[in-house]
């Protein structure tokens, strides 16, 4: 290793070591909107800032340190003022802002990380004994308590708007009359798709408590071309009549067994010629690297399920040749580390 590698590893150690308390530091400053405040306020002083926040001044100072050395707020003459990237991905009231996602990682996966090495050591996910009620999954607890479903989808719909375009935009898609989203969860795609293709139709398949919520974010200018299907995800068939079936950030959770489960089904719903989407954050062939990839690994076998990994694309095309798929075809690298493989029946 040269001595610039050490330097950019070491350098990468530091902020990996530092990153949790300065994670929380961020959302912090989202809670006490500080970034909106900097936005609509450039070049504001340390004292606008505590009359804005409320905070201790001692408070402040810490607060102000943190955020400063994290670069999204820079500090010039004694004022403040946000970073371009903090005004893009925190400071913007848009469908796409890391605000709610990052408030919602928080919530849901970072308290599960301590748990790592004995969920690693025992080969399941023993964060989940933080979450009361019944089910071996995060999903079928957080089923028990509709306020936490909501809060739970509505910090992914934030990330769901940033990494959607990478499927939307490929012409794969573009075809399909009638897409089966399975495990949709709040309709964010489900959404955008029928907004993309005005012409297309689209089912959401997710559990009840799942769709609840769904009915209530789906626009009323798409009720009739949105509808929701309730149903378990490995115990009900997928509804027919469909051409397409879309699984987006629903196969990452699930080992080999299981997956090759869900593909059949959905292959059984579709007619001659339909094709299957699986859409998601996918770890490069050789499973070496991917910041989001490693992250997301580790989340859904501390804490959802067992057996779940950002699976390389070479995983779907055997799990979709091992279904009974035919013209397999993967579409790699796209945005925020995603892929999309397609199948068709044949």
């Amino acid at each position: 290793m040269t001595a610039s590698q050490n330097d950019r590893v070491y350098e990468r150690f530091q902020l990996i070591v530092n990153g949790p308390a300065l994670f929380n530091a961020i959302v912090t400053g989202l809670e006490l909107d500080v970034f909106r405040h900097l936005r609509d306020n450039p070049d504001a002083d340390f004292e606008q800032l505590r009359l804005f926040t409320g905070l201790p001044a001692h408070s402040l100072r810490v607060l102000l340190l943190a955020l400063t050395a994290t670069e999204l707020v820079t500090k010039r003459d004694g004022r403040y003022r946000n970073s371009a990237v903090a005004d893009e991905t925190l400071a913007e009231e848009r469908p796409d802002s890391w605000r709610e996602t990052l408030i919602g990682w928080r919530r849901f996966q970072y308290p599960a990380f301590p748990h790592a090495t004995s969920a690693l050591r025992a080969g399941r996910n023993t964060a989940l004994e933080a979450f009361p009620g019944a089910g071996d999954t995060l999903y079928a607890r957080l089923a028990h308590d509709p306020r936490l479903v909501a809060a739970y989808h509505d910090s992914i719909a934030p990330f769901t708007h940033l990494f959607v375009t990478g499927l939307l935009d490929n012409p794969e898609l573009s075809s399909v009359r009638h897409l089966l989203d399975v495990g949709g969860g709040d309709g964010t795609t489900a959404i955008r798709f029928a907004r993309r293709f005005p012409e297309a139709e689209v089912t959401i398949f997710d559990m009840p408590a799942v769709a609840e919520h769904a009915e209530v974010a789906v626009p009323a200018d798409l009720a009739d071309r949105i509808r929701l299907h309730p149903g378990d995800l490995f115990t009900d068939e997928f509804p027919e009549g469909v051409d397409g079936v879309l699984f987006s950030h629903v196969l990452e959770p699930f080992g080999a067994r299981q997956n090759v489960e869900l593909l059949t089904k959905a292959l059984r719903a579709l007619p001659s010629g339909g094709r299957i989407f699986a859409y998601g954050l996918t770890a490069p062939d050789d499973e070496d690297g991917g910041l989001l990839a490693a992250r997301l690994s580790l989340y859904l076998n501390v804490l959802v399920s067992v057996g779940g990994l950002a699976h390389p694309a070479k995983d779907y095309e055997r799990w979709l040749w091992e279904a009974g798929a035919a013209g397999v075809k993967s579409f790699t690298g796209l945005p925020y580390e995603h892929g999309l493989v397609v199948g068709t029946k044949g």
